[in-house]
C-alpha cells in the first residue's frame, strides 16, 4: 500500500466520521447513522465510476474503503464528543480527503480521454458528491451552495492542475501536484475567510451613484 492509497483510506474515513456526526446531530439512529456516513465516503467515488464507466463501483472490489468508512461512521458515533472538539484536526483530513479524491478521479479522466471541462467536472463531482448527498438525504442545503471558505472550487482548481501539468510531467507527480493545489487552497480559504463573491437580491449589482 503506498502514501497516496493510505491517505485515501484517512481521508475515507474522515469524510465517513463527518457524515455520522451529522447524522447524530439530526439524532438518527446507529444504523441510519452508519447509512449516512458510508454514503458520505463513498458516494463521491461511486458517482466518478459511474461517470467514467467504471463499474461496479471501486468499492464492490476493494472493500478496505468500506470498512474503513464503517470504522470511520462507528467513530463518529462512539466518539461524537470527542471529535466534536477536534474540528481543526478533522478539516484538515477532510481536506485532504477531497484533494485526493478530485486529483485521483481527474487523472482517470484523461486516460479515458476527456477534455478539460470532463476533467474538472469528473474531479469536482468525485470531491464534493458525497457530502451533497449526505446534506441531501439529512435535508441540509448542500454546503458547497452556502457562502463560506472555498471548498468545491478549490477541488476543481486541484482537478484543472492535474489537466494542465500531465502534458509536460508523469501522471503520478501531476496528481501529487492537485493534491498539493486543492488542499492548500482549502486551508488557505479557512485561515484567511477567503470567499467568492454572493449576489444580494435585496441590493442592485452596480450601486447608483450617490447625485442621481
Amino acid at each position: 500500500m503506498n502514501l497516496l492509497e493510505v491517505a485515501a483510506l484517512i481521508g475515507t474515513i474522515v469524510f465517513a466520521a463527518s457524515g455520522a456526526m451529522l447524522g447524530v446531530r439530526k439524532k438518527f439512529d446507529l444504523l441510519g447513522v452508519i447509512v449516512l456516513g458510508c454514503v458520505t465516503a463513498v458516494g463521491g467515488g461511486s458517482l466518478r465510476d459511474t461517470l467514467t464507466g467504471q463499474t461496479p463501483p471501486i468499492w464492490f472490489k476493494d472493500e478496505r474503503l468500506l470498512w474503513a468508512a464503517i470504522f470511520g461512521a462507528l467513530l463518529g458515533f462512539f466518539a461524537y464528543r470527542y471529535l466534536e472538539r477536534r474540528e481543526s484536526e478533522l478539516e484538515f483530513f477532510d481536506a485532504l480527503g477531497l484533494a485526493l479524491f478530485a486529483a485521483t478521479a481527474a487523472n482517470k479522466g484523461i486516460e479515458l480521454g476527456f477534455g478539460t471541462l470532463g476533467v474538472i467536472f469528473v474531479g469536482t463531482v468525485s470531491g464534493v458528491g458525497g457530502g451533497v448527498i449526505r446534506d441531501v438525504l439529512a435535508k441540509e442545503v448542500p454546503r458547497i451552495f452556502l457562502k463560506g471558505e472555498l471548498y468545491a472550487s478549490t477541488a476543481a482548481a486541484g482537478s484543472l492542475t492535474v489537466f494542465i501539468l500531465h502534458r509536460f510531467i508523469a501522471s503520478d507527480l501531476a496528481v501529487s501536484a492537485g493534491v498539493i493545489v486543492t488542499l492548500a487552497l482549502r486551508l488557505l480559504s479557512r485561515q484567511f475567510n477567503i470567499t467568492l463573491p454572493a449576489r444580494d437580491p435585496e441590493k442592485p449589482l452596480f450601486p447608483r451613484d450617490s447625485t442621481d
